[in-house]
């Protein structure tokens, strides 16, 4: 049976093979580009990923896509690129998804590609079916981003809130009584903001965001004209060999670049906050709690807690819990025992996703859920689909979402607060890259 080789050659300026890795994908129907923005990380295999075209494909909505998954995952034993929607709860934890889904992504869909690109500081490697490495090189080097032709725009792209701040503190505050009650410890409560009749070309609002926004879990992944722009911090599971690690976020702080003394106390000041620290310790242990379902007795731990890292927009709390999984239990088996992630859902995941399915507007789809690869050998790697914005080409909509973590000492203005500086890139971005 035929595998697939890769090639590998050097090259000596990786600003400028990214983007010719990036426009040479923008001719394809299906994509997956995965960039760690050279942020330094033990726990990074690649600075960069690409895949590119089908050779085989799985679509499928929650019912027994977990089951698909695993069959379609044994019958290629290859790469594989794709997502897991966040509505995949239906399936998990048996939570009904009966919110509008505008955006449509499918609830999984994963693709073995006809190329995939590999990159680290100095090389490229070329994996395919055949012996054409140096076509495909020779097309990358050539491949350039046609100019953006702007046309006079017929009217105003008007950035909507599914949810006024009014509307939005009396949830808070209801959701705050049902903590009172003990129905739950945390959750976390997303609002959407959306665009309708936006005229935008992904690639270059994905760049755009890419200047304002780099972040160690960017993607620009694209479906059948429906498109992930993505400037995720967040890891939500890794898988290498023998061992397993989650990286929950919780805690936000804005950042002040004008004001670097300033910049630190915002940096000092979440690593000292008891609610950031209470939020993070509670989805920390969500997190040992899903893990120890796919993981040996006693292999699960803490590695790091309350851990402080600056992005470019914010500060944040993370944590990394790490664990041996289970022998002979397959990939998809470890995700489909984890999702949805703790960070994104709150505790107990169960009571938490009832209370979002009632005070949410939209189903969050692609955004909560996770994008990234596996290898052949079942090593993989994912991250959370946060600080992203969705795009339906054919039905010109797009989304983007913001969330926090709401416990029983929120403050609703606060969190409010907290939900647009995380969103703070989006609307100059959208407003600047329309036509």
């Amino acid at each position: 049976m035929a595998k697939r080789q890769f090639v590998s050659f050097p090259f000596s300026d990786l600003y400028k093979i990214k983007q010719q890795v990036l426009n040479w994908s923008a001719r394809f129907n299906t994509f997956s580009f995965l960039d760690n923005q050279l942020y330094p990380s033990k726990d990074n295999s690649y600075e960069c990923l690409l895949a590119v075209g089908e050779r085989a494909r799985l679509l499928a909505n929650a019912g027994d896509a977990f089951d698909k998954l695993k069959i379609f995952s044994l019958d290629q034993s290859d790469w594989l690129f794709g997502h897991f929607s966040f509505d995949l709860k239906s399936e998990t934890e048996d939570s009904p998804c009966l919110l509008p889904d505008p955006i449509q992504f499918p609830d999984l869909f994963f693709f073995v590609p006809e190329v995939v690109l590999l990159l680290n500081r100095n090389e490229i490697q070329i994996g395919l079916y055949g012996n054409n490495h140096q076509q495909v090189l020779d097309e990358i080097e050539s491949a350039e981003r046609a100019s953006v032709i702007r046309y006079p725009s017929s009217h105003a792209l008007s950035i909507q809130n599914r949810i006024s701040k009014a509307q939005y503190i009396e949830i808070i505050q209801r959701i705050r009584q049902h903590i009172l009650r003990g129905d739950c410890y945390e959750i976390n409560f997303c609002q959407e903001f959306f665009v309708e009749r936006a005229d935008l070309d992904p690639m270059v609002l994905y760049k755009a965001l890419n200047r304002i926004s780099p972040s160690p879990f960017s993607a620009f992944y694209g479906v059948d004209k429906k498109y992930l722009l993505c400037a995720s911090p967040e890891r939500y599971l890794k898988r290498t060999g023998e061992s397993i690690l989650s990286q929950p976020i919780k805690g936000t702080a804005a950042r002040d670049h004008e004001n670097k003394w300033f910049d630190e106390k915002l940096k000092r000041d979440l690593a000292a906050s008891e609610k950031d620290r209470a939020e993070n310790v509670m989805v920390v242990d969500l997190v040992r709690n899903d893990l120890s379902k796919i993981c040996e007795t006693d292999s699960v731990r803490v590695a790091e807690l309350f851990g402080i890292y600056s992005f470019p927009q914010v500060h944040q709390m993370i944590s990394t819990i790490v664990g041996k999984p289970l022998p002979n239990l397959h990939w998809s088996e470890m995700v489909a025992g984890t999702f949805p992630m703790g960070s994104m859902t709150g505790a107990p995941k169960k009571r938490v996703l009832e209370l979002i399915e009632q005070f949410e507007k939209t189903r969050r789809g692609l955004f909560s859920g996770a994008l990234g690869y596996v290898k052949p050998n079942q090593d993989f790697d994912f991250n959370v689909v946060i600080r992203s914005l969705l795009y339906n080409s054919p039905d010109q909509y797009l989304a983007y979402f913001a969330g926090s973590g709401i416990t029983v000492n929120s403050d609703p203005e606060k969190e409010y607060e907290e939900c647009l500086v995380k969103v703070a890139a989006f609307e100059s971005i959208i407003k600047t890259t329309s036509r």
